[in-house]
């Protein structure tokens, strides 16, 4: 097995390939200019978590930069579950991507280009480890600017990361497992990778806008219906964030984690919260629900 890469498999070129062959040209719009969208779905236990509502954000989100993806949604569940089996993995992190591709003599208009469509699987990896789960995250709070819905449309998947990579970096030198990014008002935002959420005396909230409408994001949603809990979106300050009685954040790379510490102060009592702690439960429950969660096994035979 290759020193450098995981194990796995990708899917490129209409091919199934070692993710150390999988390669795209150097002019490539995506590589150049970062003029692509992905998404992201888990497998958990050889079944994949809620798999159509990703497929769905990501054809909306080519739609939107205008290069609408040609790969059916059949054929495009077929290559992402025979990425999972082709690496041998029961739990993996699957990602659809698409780029613009590459314009003819490399021409300056990207209406030109010949959109590439990819794929990959990896093993599972968690923005909170399963055994960290009541220490919680520490989160850096920044000062830097998540960059602003009027300059990229942030429920479009991007890669437009610089500033998410600059909080990693700041709060990786700073000894904090990840980072929260505010707006250009001060208000909160997400993290890189992740929604938030706060809980108070009144319920759940979480940003209403400029951050991505996550797939976790809305199954908390889902959940908070089930559990009678009230759940909306609003504007959150950081005073908001500092006093809350529990803090969680969403994602695929773990599901519903909690933040016990914002900069190194305690959040609330500093342990993980009820409500945190009935949501997480109630989220990895589903992962064997039908209505959730669909077979690998049920995907390869059906198409």
């Amino acid at each position: 097995m290759n020193e450098i890469f995981p194990q796995g498999c990708a899917w490129i070129d209409n091919e199934y390939v070692e993710l150390a062959e999988a390669k795209i040209p150097i002019l490539d719009w995506g590589f150049l200019r970062s003029d692509a969208t992905y998404d992201v779905v888990h497998v958990w236990q050889g079944r994949f978590f809620r798999l159509d509502k990703h497929i769905d954000r990501f054809f909306e989100s080519t739609k939107k930069l205008r290069m609408p993806c040609q790969v059916s949604r059949d054929e495009l569940k077929k290559i992402l579950a025979n990425c999972v089996v082709k690496g041998k993995l029961e739990n993996a992190y699957v990602e659809m991507i698409q780029t613009r591709g590459m314009s003819p003599k490399f021409v300056r208009d990207p209406r030109l280009a010949t959109p590439r469509v990819m794929a990959f699987a990896v093993p599972f990896g968690w923005i909170l480890k399963q055994e960290d789960f009541e220490k919680g995250l520490d989160v850096l709070l920044t000062d830097i600017k998540r960059i602003p819905p009027s300059s990229v449309d942030p429920t479009i998947k991007n890669y437009h990361w610089m500033d998410l990579v600059t909080g990693m970096l700041d709060a990786y030198e700073n000894g904090n497992d990840t980072a929260i990014l505010v707006d250009e008002n001060n208000n909160i935002t997400e993290g890189p990778g992740f929604n938030l959420f706060c809980v108070n005396d009144t319920g759940i909230f979480t940003p209403d806008h400029g951050v991505l409408e996550g797939i976790t994001r809305q199954s908390v949603f889902d959940l908070a219906k089930e559990l009678n809990l009230p759940i909306v979106k609003k504007v959150i300050t950081v005073e908001e964030l500092q006093t809350a009685n529990e803090l969680f954040a969403s994602s695929t790379a773990g599901g519903i984690m909690p933040i016990t510490k914002v900069s190194g102060i305690q959040i609330g009592n500093g342990r993980v919260g009820d409500i945190t702690r009935q949501l997480h439960k109630l989220y990895w429950k589903k992962h064997t629900d039908d209505k959730w969660s669909t077979s690998i096994t049920d995907i390869l035979s059906s198409y």
